[in-house]
């Protein structure tokens, strides 16, 4: 079920906010839904070139693979 919320905005933000879902011929709420959404998909998911050095860091990898290996054996702790 969609849930609703309030944010407040100076007017000089909520102008920039109308003026941009007008060049897109939405709503500002919709606007603002559709703007979150793919900022938090954009900023989720790693690019080819992060991958690329992600994959070439050995020291990491290897502290990956000894994380792994711990929780698959039971060795972890819960921090709270």
């Amino acid at each position: 079920m969609p849930k609703t919320i309030t944010i407040c905005l100076d007017d000089d933000k909520y102008e920039l906010f109308e003026k941009f879902a007008q060049m897109d011929n939405r709503e500002v709420s919709n606007f603002m839904e559709t703007a979150t959404t793919r900022y938090i998909e954009e900023i989720s998911y790693v690019d080819e070139f992060e991958m690329i050095e992600i994959n070439s860091n050995q020291e990491l990898n290897d502290s990956l693979n000894n994380a792994r290996n711990d929780i698959k054996n039971n060795r972890r702790r819960i921090v709270d």
